[in-house]
């Protein structure tokens, strides 16, 4: 594989062991159960790296819509992420002084149901924990895949996605066919139209839509074609790429497809020809002017077999997709890195 000179991580989730608790999903005896920090990302990653840096998307802390108490464990996130891009770690943290040039972008969690008024409360508390790094905090991320039908549709929901675009905020979408449903993927179509409708180009937010959708990637891949699952996720891909300022990771697959062996190396062209169906679509719709690259460690190791070769193995599996579709090295560019510069609007592509 060639050395790609530009390489932003879009989708990468940190958490402290001091903090293990306050994940909502997360419990002793899960693969996760343990200190996900930057030298572990490193490590994953290995010298030499073509990374340039990362951005780093809430994990999913514990937390409901009451003010102050419902949004504790999200603030304390921030605080973790301020001390990363202040280079001021605690004793075991994981991270050291230095690291800060890596974290290009924050996506912390926010109350979108809430409406205007709260979000806007929340923001600046927000603010307050993230301090200097403030700069940093590129969008929000309100995770749907677990929530209740109608959440996305209500009313506070709809005026907090349009108050982002006006702030200038992105919006991290994470909807999940498989386990959460088609509906999802509808509700979502709908959510964009209402969260768009009768707004200035220049003021809709920018929607970054998380893992193609997470589809179910346990479907043989010479069945696909006529699978209805696979033309329902189609179909709504295709409405969901109809809208200019969205945007399409391709991240998360590992997690989505019958798990790999923890100990062979990675059957790249078997991965490839079991996601390429999925993965064509979504170029097909959204183009390689909005594909972003993005690894969701260290999600990827739970399907992708281990923290040694679960990111390097996705980097190959994406490389090889590309190579196979044709793309031109400008179009590559754009896929490993210009794209999350652009939709997350980061101006230096590595700080200083």
């Amino acid at each position: 594989m060639a050395e790609q000179p530009f390489l932003v991580d879009s989708h990468v989730h940190l958490f402290p062991a001091s903090e293990l608790d306050t994940l909502a999903w997360n419990h002793p005896g899960h693969p996760l159960y343990a200190q996900y920090s930057i030298t572990d990302y490193l490590a994953a990653i290995s010298s030499p790296s073509p990374l340039r840096g990362f951005i780093f998307v809430e994990v999913d802390r514990k937390q409901d819509l009451t003010p102050d108490s419902g949004w504790k464990f999200p603030l304390l996130e921030v605080s973790w992420l301020a001390r990363i891009a202040q280079g001021t770690p605690r004793p075991g943290e994981g991270h050291e002084p230095g690291h800060q040039s890596l974290l290009l972008g924050i996506v912390p969690w926010a109350p979108l149901p809430s409406g205007m008024k709260l979000l806007s409360e929340y923001v600046g508390k927000a603010k307050e924990r993230a301090g200097e790094s403030w700069e940093l905090v590129k969008g929000f991320r309100y995770l749907l895949q677990d929530k209740a039908r109608g959440v996305m549709l209500g009313e506070g929901f709809i005026e907090g996605l349009k108050w982002l675009g006006r702030e200038g905020f992105t919006f991290d979408l994470g909807v999940d066919q498989r386990s959460g449903g088609v509906w999802q993927l509808e509700d979502a179509v709908q959510m964009l139209k209402l969260a768009y409708e009768g707004v200035s180009e220049d003021k809709k937010v920018v929607v970054i839509i998380d893992h193609l959708c997470k589809p179910d990637l346990h479907t043989p891949s010479d069945e696909v074609a006529e699978n209805p699952g696979f033309l329902a996720w189609k179909a709504h891909i295709q409405s969901l790429a109809s809208f200019s300022t969205t945007y399409m990771k391709l991240s998360g697959l590992f997690a989505e497809m019958p798990a790999l062996d923890p100990i062979d190396p990675i059957p790249v062209d078997q991965v490839v020809a079991l996601i390429k169906p999925w993965v064509s679509a979504a170029f097909d719709e959204f183009g390689s002017g909005r594909i972003i690259f993005g690894s969701d460690w260290p999600v990827c190791n739970t399907g992708g077999g281990s923290n040694v070769k679960a990111w390097k193995g996705w980097r190959d599996v994406v490389d090889q997709l590309m190579d196979e579709r044709g793309l031109s090295l400008e179009e590559k560019l754009k896929v490993w890195g210009g794209n999350a510069s652009r939709a997350y609007g980061i101006s230096q592509v590595q700080r200083n």
